[in-house]
Order: structure tokens, then sequence, then C-alpha cells
């Protein structure tokens, strides 16, 4: 590799100018390459009568995330491999995954952590209806989030300033505002993928961030809700969705929060 002068500044040190060629094998810094499999559970709906896995062998960093790995074999190996992503970085939800049977955000999960001396079962996540490989109708899952109202609401006349919270009372639901909607609590729920009428875990923890919340006045509204047969009380508390979340919610404490405050009709 030769030794060339910044352009910039004659002056400056030396800069080290790598080919295009070297660039793909990191030098020196210690971080282990990996060859492994991924076996994917594809399925087009033009095509196939039900879904089948495919296996996809790549070389990655140990560092590199699943998401980095699927990217890679939907633009160097079979460009029709379909799955959803957007900010790539824990943020947005929508790469939602079950891998290695886990609901996991794959632009979280480390190709390392994966056991990657074996093939990696990556699929979508259960209970929404699948409309190609790794894509899922999110509609369901929106409808019962709409349904708990996810929104501030307020009765009288418009404050002349903001409504003000102290620091205890924001405390009081602070946990439940990290929900970024990925899914991964509510499809990891044995009693969702079972019950087409259940809203949930997503959706009451969604509930529970407004019912708690010292400015909203729509408590005993969306208590009434959820209240109904389909409602918090077909939680069985497997403690699935709280594993799942990617956030760290304790989503099973918010649901027994719920529970609790129907049974006794206080906030």
């Amino acid at each position: 590799m030769a030794t060339q002068l910044s352009p910039y500044d004659q002056n400056d040190p030396p800069i080290l100018l790598q080919s295009e060629d070297e660039q793909t094998t990191p030098a020196g810094d210690g971080i282990e390459r990996l060859t492994v499999t991924l076996r994917v559970r594809r399925f087009n709906p033009e095509l196939d009568a039900e879904p089948h896995w495919e296996d996809y062998t790549v070389t990655v960093l140990g560092t590199d995330r699943v998401l980095g790995a699927l990217e890679q074999i939907k633009g160097e190996i079979d460009g029709s491999l379909t799955f959803r992503r957007s900010c790539a970085h824990g943020v947005c939800g929508s790469d939602a995954m079950r891998i290695n049977g886990r609901n996991r955000l794959a632009c979280k999960t480390l190709v390392k952590d994966c056991n990657p001396g074996s093939p990696i079962l990556v699929e979508a996540i259960k209970g929404l209806p699948l409309e190609k490989d790794l894509v899922v109708n999110m509609e369901p899952f929106f409808a019962a989030y709409r349904d708990v109202l996810p929104f501030l609401i307020t009765s009288g006349q418009e404050p002349t300033r903001e409504r003000l919270q102290s620091q205890h009372d924001r405390d009081r639901f602070d946990d439940t505002t990290k929900c970024i909607l990925c899914a991964a609590c509510t499809t990891s729920c044995p009693v969702y993928w079972t019950d087409g009428q259940y809203f949930g875990p997503a959706a009451i923890v969604n509930a529970h961030r407004f019912i708690f919340d010292s400015r909203d006045d729509g408590a005993h509204q969306r208590l009434e809700i959820l209240n109904e047969k389909e409602g918090v009380w077909r939680c069985r508390t497997t403690f699935n969705c709280t594993e799942a979340c990617p956030r760290g919610i304790e989503v099973t404490k918010a649901i027994q929060e719920v529970k609790r405050a129907l049974l006794f009709r206080r906030v």
C-alpha cells in the first residue's frame, strides 16, 4: 500500500490511502470476519402456496448487524428478498423480525451474538398476515393502537399557558413513552397469535402512556375500552413481551398497572 501526501496540504503528515480492494479487508483492527449462513423463510404470494426456507452464505464482520447481512444478500445475491427497514439505528422499529426464534430488531442484533457457527434463522414476526418474505400487514396492529386513543384528551377551555407537569408526574409514565411501535412485543404474545381480537401489549402500553399522564382527562374512557373481554384481561403474564421489547420497556409491569387501575378505579 503506497504512502501519498494529502493533496490539500503538503505540510500535513502523510496520509495512507487504500485501494478499493484493500478497503474491503480491515487491516490490524482486530475485528473478526465471519462466513455465516442466513436461513431465511421466503414467501412470494404470486409463486408460493406456502412459505419455505432458503439458505444464503455471506461474509460479514463480527460487529455487523443482521440487517447488514440481509442487505448484502439483497444487493449481491438475490434482489427479490423483501424486508422493511428505514433508520437502521433502532428508532423507527420497521425491521422487527424473528431471529433464531426471538423477536428482535435486525438493525440492533449483532451477527456474532446469533451463534454464527450454525445457520441463523430469519423469518417474519408472527400473528400478523404475511405479505411477502419478511413483510407482514401491520394494519391490525395499528388498528388496535388507534382504538386506545393514543393522544392527549383534555377538557375545559384552552389554557393560556403550557400545561405544567412535575418531574414526579412525568416519571409515572416515562417508561411507556419509549415505544417505537415495532410490534415486537405484540407479536411475541401467544394470546395474540391465537386471538384475533386481543389488543396486544403495544396498544396497552400506549394506553398506559396517557392513562397515567397527569395532563390527560381521558383515562376513564381508555380504561373502559381496555376493560372489554378482548382487552387487558386477556394478558396471561408470560413476560414474552417484556423480553422482546428492543427499548427495554417493562411491558408486563405496565399491563399490570392498567389492570390495577381498573380494579381500584384509580390511576
